[in-house]
């Protein structure tokens, strides 16, 4: 599979404190040309996070965009969209029975140990990091460094994400190093987070990288 070099991650968590909800930067992601969303809910699935899923999954099919879901291997498989699991979640031969054969997976690994044992897995792009320190996480792994991801670069076939504090000012580091896409929160969040300013962000970003 070929990922898009810019992957924006919707993280419920880091847009409700911007007062500004999922699905409304979805649709400025999407406007401004993303190819590929990944919808990151931690806390739980109430009937209303199903029913944004529901949306987002929606516009990224009306945009012939690829919609991932974070973690939750049930509500990807009913949404029929893509699963990203990490190294807590349902481990990937698992998930795989749920989701099916066909259906795009990724796997989220911290250190090299991780992205060996990921080589036998049955996922279609593994994510490394964090490359740089991210405040996404509550308990977020040791930042690794660019030279870490070049390290990790020689170790899979597979597309890599890289992933943790990529800001457009250290982005291209993480492509030399090897990455092939970059999965972005913070980075795609200005200070005044509206729609049109989640879109003119995205623009920024592709205009660079796209």
């Amino acid at each position: 599979m070929t990922l898009p070099p810019i992957y924006p991650i919707l993280d419920t968590a880091a847009l409700a404190q911007r007062t500004l909800l999922a699905a409304t930067a979805a649709e400025a992601f999407l406007e401004a040309g993303a190819t590929a969303l990944q919808y990151r809910h931690k806390a739980f699935w109430s009937r209303e996070t199903w029913r944004e899923a529901q949306q987002i999954a929606g516009l990224c099919k009306q945009a012939g965009a690829l919609f991932i879901v974070n973690d939750r291997a049930d509500f990807a498989a009913l949404l029929n969209t893509g699963l990203h699991v990490g190294q807590d979640d349902l481990a990937p031969e698992d998930a795989r029975k749920v989701i099916g054969p066909d259906v795009i997976l990724g796997f989220s690994t911290h250190d090299p140990a991780q992205m060996q044992a990921a080589q036998t897995e049955p996922v279609d792009y593994i994510a490394f990091g964090p490359i740089f320190a991210t405040a996404s996480k509550d308990r977020p792994d040791p930042s690794t460094g660019p030279q870490v991801l070049k390290q990790i670069r020689g170790m899979t076939k597979k597309p890599l994400v890289a992933i943790g504090g990529i800001t457009l000012y250290n982005a291209q580091a993480c492509f030399e190093a090897g990455a092939d896409s970059l999965a972005l929160i913070a980075g795609l969040l200005p200070d005044v987070c509206t729609k049109a300013t989640l879109r003119a962000r995205m623009m920024e970003w592709l205009q660079v990288f796209g």
